[in-house]
């Protein structure tokens, strides 16, 4: 990249409100810390439900620049009125929890693909510059309702910019896999079966593979595709694979493992690039673009970037897939991302 598309990338945020909607959860926080960290935003706006949450993130982060809006994504009138003088959203709010989703899945509709529209509308109202939404692997070729919800609001956002007309607002999607030593992860799972010295640890499947990345990785991906995107593109990183075997080792060396198979809709393998959308699909230097099916507007081409950065179409067939990567983790490089977690 050359020094005047870095500078852009770098210098985006600064004197910008940045609103997060799931701004007290993992990768809100980490995303906070970046942006106080590197660059100079005028504002950014902490919107979540969890009022003992943003307590404590505010005493975590004592700035003036910061500011916590109570509020659910749900609630698309707060979510306009919160949302007025805003620059650039970053739409992180979501329910995660796999098995949980499957048992309420009411209320996983209702935040995930409800709320996205909400986050839509809301941006459309306010003229926002540019909005990028987190997705996930499971949303490719989904299996459980998690990855259903994700994929109908990755839809949406790149949907959204046919409907933008005179509007500035452009939409962005940023999907990745498993967040090292996040809520939610197995790594949290198994270090406590660690501490509380079980006699064996716990594996679905001796066969599965997930995508790792850490907390700045995610972070600084998200705010690099906000320099990068033209609207409607789908970002995916290069990231490393890792075996589910492999992990358990890793954290419980000579622990022996149980298998207790598979949890309601989880997979063996992840996949990030589908197959059926290779003719769609950009590979660059360090990510791949899953281009929109549909053609918006002025943008003719997504082969070079709003930075410069040029990509090549994928070979025919081809899918990113976590058992096919050609990068894998080992068992020393994942303690030394745990021991940072960022």
């Amino acid at each position: 990249m050359s020094e005047e598309m870095m500078s852009e990338a770098t210098t985006l945020f600064d004197n910008k409100v940045i609103f997060i909607t799931g701004g007290t959860g993992s990768f809100g926080k980490q995303c906070v810390r970046t942006l106080l960290t590197y660059h100079r935003p005028k504002k950014i706006i902490v919107f979540s439900r969890d009022e003992l949450k943003q307590y404590e993130m505010a005493q975590e982060f004592p700035q003036e620049t910061l500011r916590f809006f109570l509020g659910d994504v749900r609630d698309g009138d707060r979510l306009k009125l919160a949302m007025r003088g805003v620059d650039y959203v970053i739409h992180a709010a979501a329910l995660k929890h796999v098995p949980a989703a499957e048992y309420n899945p009411t209320e996983c509709i209702k935040t995930n693909i409800y709320g996205a529209s909400n986050v839509i509308d809301a941006a459309l109202e306010n003229s926002v510059t540019r909005v990028i939404t987190l997705s996930t692997d499971k949303a490719a070729g989904p299996i459980n309702l998690y990855g259903a919800t994700k994929l109908a609001s990755d839809k949406l956002f790149v949907a959204a910019n046919n409907i933008t007309s005179d509007c500035p607002t452009r939409f962005a999607v940023v999907r990745y896999g498993n967040v090292v030593g996040s809520r939610g992860s197995v790594v949290p799972y198994f270090q406590k079966l660690v501490r509380d010295r079980s006699p064996e640890i716990f594996i679905t499947d001796p066969r599965m593979t997930r995508f790792w990345i850490t907390l700045s990785q995610g972070v600084d991906l998200v705010l690099k595709s906000f320099a990068r995107m033209q609207g409607g593109e789908i970002f995916v990183p290069k990231i490393p694979s890792m075996r589910i075997t492999d992990l358990a080792e890793a954290i419980a060396p000579g622990i022996p493992s149980k298998i207790i198979g598979i949890r309601p809709g989880e997979k063996l393998h992840e996949v990030m690039c589908p197959q059926d959308e290779y003719h769609l699909t950009l590979e660059f230097s360090d990510h791949y673009v899953i281009c929109p099916a549909t053609q918006f507007r002025n943008i003719h081409s997504f082969t070079t970037n709003a930075l410069g950065e040029s990509g090549q179409p994928v070979e025919e067939g081809f899918q990113y897939s976590s058992d096919k990567n050609t990068q894998w983790i080992k068992a020393e490089e994942l303690l030394e991302m745990l021991k940072s977690k960022s």
